[in-house]
């Protein structure tokens, strides 16, 4: 199985027309012609297309699930889409694009999941549909066109970190579930910055992109300084990081004390026989 790449695209908008108008897919211009998106060069009158998001959104959801089922080859371990963890805050109002977890059930526990992923993929290309010969032709990458796909887009950015943080301080029984937020687009300096913060304070674990080549010419970034952002060229490389996070016992704390405090914390900690336990009574009282 191959990761993000055009025909991934042609698949999605070849399968919408089949039950969706052009107009419900495509930008048309004043001289007729169908385009995924509005090109850099386009001065005309433009209307924001909105209907499409719903559609690629559960296509890149699915797109996900598949990829994640042909990854993981643990028996004991299940891809759920739309996934709910009520004790976490995860409800049916707003349900985990798509969680690993031990169980194969839509309503899990905390000590279910294994890890949460949230999905924020979108149309990359800039794609062209002649309704005449009802063909579809690509017309340039996403520099060439004014959209805003995935990671590029600021607002998808933040949005995907509020509902990260929500989950994070909405019970403790969520700090020790990773969270990543995939993508199928590179991310800005600006947030490459904020993503390895926010990696680095454990709120989540990463922006992936699983688009090895966004770009018709040239390169993207691979990944920043401290990892929180990573771009994914082929099967191999996700498997592994994946399983990376299976393997690491992690645990997510925050708080404001006072050195008083916190020295007071770290010295009962100390009366601990082990590393591993000394950690656990650490987090036990900062947490409680």
């Amino acid at each position: 199985m191959k990761l993000w790449n055009k025909n991934q695209e042609k698949i999605f908008f070849n399968n919408c027309l089949s039950f969706s108008s052009p107009e419900q897919l495509f930008n048309k211009t004043e001289n007729g012609k169908y385009l995924a998106y509005w090109p850099k060069r386009y001065r005309s009158v433009k209307t924001t297309l909105q209907s499409r998001n719903s559609l690629i959104g559960e296509f890149s959801e699915k797109w996900v699930e598949n990829l994640f089922n042909y990854l993981i080859k643990d028996e004991n371990m299940y891809v759920i889409r739309q996934a709910q963890i009520p004790a976490i805050g995860i409800s049916a109002h707003s349900p985990a694009d798509i969680v690993i977890a031990s169980k194969n059930k839509k309503v899990l526990r905390p000590e279910d999941v294994k890890i949460i992923f949230e999905v924020k993929m979108s149309i990359v290309w800039n794609w062209q549909w002649d309704i005449n010969t009802n063909s579809l032709k690509e017309i340039g990458d996403f520099k060439t066109h004014k959209g805003k796909p995935s990671f590029t887009r600021s607002d998808s950015i933040l949005k995907a970190i509020g509902k990260c943080i929500d989950i994070r301080v909405s019970n403790h029984k969520a700090s020790i579930i990773p969270l990543i937020v995939l993508g199928n687009a590179p991310l800005s300096n600006g947030f490459c910055k904020k993503a390895d913060y926010l990696k680095t304070a454990g709120i989540l674990q990463g922006f992936w992109s699983l688009n090895p080549f966004p770009l018709n010419h040239g390169n993207t970034r691979k990944k920043s300084n401290k990892k929180g952002f990573m771009r994914f060229d082929n099967i191999s490389e996700i498997r592994y990081s994946l399983n990376d996070m299976f393997n690491q016992d992690l645990n997510f704390f925050s708080g404001m004390q006072s050195p008083t405090t916190l020295g007071k914390v770290i010295e009962m900690a100390d009366d601990e026989s082990n590393y591993e336990e000394k950690g656990l009574k650490f987090l036990n009282l900062i947490n409680g």
